[in-house]
């Protein structure tokens, strides 16, 4: 596709998502009752939004004649074992940028202002008790952004499919038991995404291509998984990485007596590259092992968040070990005006301590950095330590306000600073200092009804002693509106 027809796409999808977001209020009465008929609580939009489950509100659903209600539960036979779901979302957000990257390169447009923009629609069929098919579409644009790099792979999709796969499920054992395997294109998503994430803050979101096989019985889950990265060609149909494969198998339950979640996973990457890592190059053959524990402290304020993982495995010839550990803790004044919670962070992520030979810098893998170190992304979980803290808060009915800071440190002064991206921002020996820098951040989310939401987001990037040691060192500042739509 070339670019004109691509911004058509991405605009008259834009379009039809606005038109959607003004349905709900000129279709809504204040005299039709039948929404009030029943209270019922309806099932929340999710990350992953082939997890949302419509069936229970069938009842409700199949008499309703308003937007969007009357297209979430679509029976297609008599008995309603056959039916259909339909759903989707529109965003749009402003960016505006000063002294992107810090400056660096010195002869770059490093300030500019620009609008991504992306619309999603999906459609969910279930064929009696053990078929399922779901497919979901999207296209994603932005306008002239100018920054280095110019538009990206996860900021243009002009048109393609985001999920597209069959699941045949089986029950297992017990009535509570069920066994899916799944086949075609799907995006994961795994416990906190650390290290696992569609990555929904890009314009495009990740996803990839593949089998998996879900066993769920009761509260826990075993979802294995073999698939490839697909690659987003902008202006062309996607495909999938076929030098790389991601692999492995996650599980997740509840363990009631702490009143927690527990995840346990080992994950696997290989990259035919070649890649490199700290001047150690070739094709990559990494393992992952992990857990993580998150949940509530008794009947006490308190909540935490700790996960650790050790990689191990080969880059080239030599060998690779690298760990991470990461953790927050909170408190929730439920008896105090706007309910505020603070928090506190902690994260770890190995360095190489010398160039070449073996690798000690962690592979982030596929993650959602933008939640936990710092939204301006100009850090990623490899070589790095950081402390967060912050506090969220609800001022009025509806609304969010979020206060974070954070402190960066690289692990190793022999290794690089990365980015959110897993690529270089500053080489190793371009300083000697440890200290990266501070970010602060400042986020207010208005929830304008059950589909319609408005953000408004700004951070700035105090520079460290090495940034300022290793080039440009400009302060980094980012100022963000927006507003997304779902059904």
């Amino acid at each position: 596709m070339n670019g004109s027809r691509g911004l058509t796409y991405w605009a008259s999808a834009l379009a039809i998502g606005v038109l959607a977001a003004a349905v709900p209020a000129e279709a809504a009465s204040e005299n039709d009752s039948s929404a009030d008929a029943t209270e019922v609580t309806r099932p929340a939009f999710r990350p992953l939004r082939f997890t949302e489950d419509w069936s229970a509100y069938g009842d409700i659903l199949r008499d309703q004649r308003r937007w969007p209600d009357q297209v979430k539960y679509l029976p297609l036979s008599d008995d309603e074992s056959v039916r259909l779901s339909i759903g989707g979302s529109a965003r749009a957000r402003l960016e505006h940028w000063r002294n992107f990257n810090f400056g660096d390169p010195p002869d770059a447009r490093n300030n500019d202002t620009f609008v991504l923009g992306r619309a999603f629609l999906h459609a969910d069929l279930q064929a009696g008790e053990h078929l399922r098919v779901f497919g979901e579409l999207k296209s994603a644009g932005v306008t002239d952004r100018r920054l280095i790099g110019g538009r990206r792979a996860i900021d243009v999709d002009t048109f393609d499919v985001q999920n597209l796969f069959v699941d045949v499920s089986t029950p297992i054992g017990s009535d509570d038991g069920t066994l899916t395997f799944r086949a075609g294109r799907q995006e994961l998503l795994f416990g906190g995404q650390r290290l696992v994430s569609p990555l929904d803050w890009a314009n495009t979101r990740r996803t990839f291509e593949g089998f998996s096989a879900i066993l769920d019985v009761g509260d826990w889950s075993v979802h294995g998984f073999y698939t490839q990265p697909v690659e987003v060609r902008k202006y062309d149909w996607n495909r999938r990485d076929s030098d790389s494969q991601f692999f492995g198998v996650f599980g997740t339950g509840q363990l009631e007596p702490l009143n927690a979640t527990l995840d346990m996973y080992w994950l696997g990457l290989h990259r035919q590259g070649p890649v490199t890592f700290n001047e150690t190059t070739g094709r990559e053959r990494r393992q992952t092992v992990g857990t993580r524990l998150a949940g509530e402290i008794g009947d006490t304020a308190f909540d935490y968040d700790v996960e650790g993982a050790y990689q191990f495995g080969k880059v080239g010839n030599d060998s690779i070990s690298a760990y991470m550990f990461a953790s927050r803790t909170g408190y929730t004044f439920s008896e105090v005006w706007s309910t505020p919670r603070v928090f506190a962070g902690f994260d770890y992520a190995s360095g190489d301590r010398s160039p070449g030979g073996r690798v000690q810098t962690f592979n982030q893998l596929f993650p959602l950095g933008h939640a936990y170190l710092g939204w301006i992304d100009a850090v990623g979980r490899q070589n790095i330590i950081a402390a967060s803290t912050g506090v969220t808060f609800d001022p009025v009915d509806r609304l969010t306000v979020d206060v974070h800071g954070h402190m960066f440190w690289r692990a190793e002064t022999t290794d690089a600073l990365y980015n959110v991206g897993g690529a270089v921002s500053r080489a190793g020996d371009a300083g000697s200092s440890r200290e990266v820098g501070a970010e602060l951040d400042l986020l207010l989310r208005y929830q304008l009804d059950r589909h319609n939401t408005v953000s408004f987001g700004y951070s700035h990037f105090f520079p460290g002693r090495f940034i300022r040691e290793s080039g440009p060192s400009d302060s980094m500042q980012f100022l963000y509106t927006g507003w997304e739509y779902r059904f």
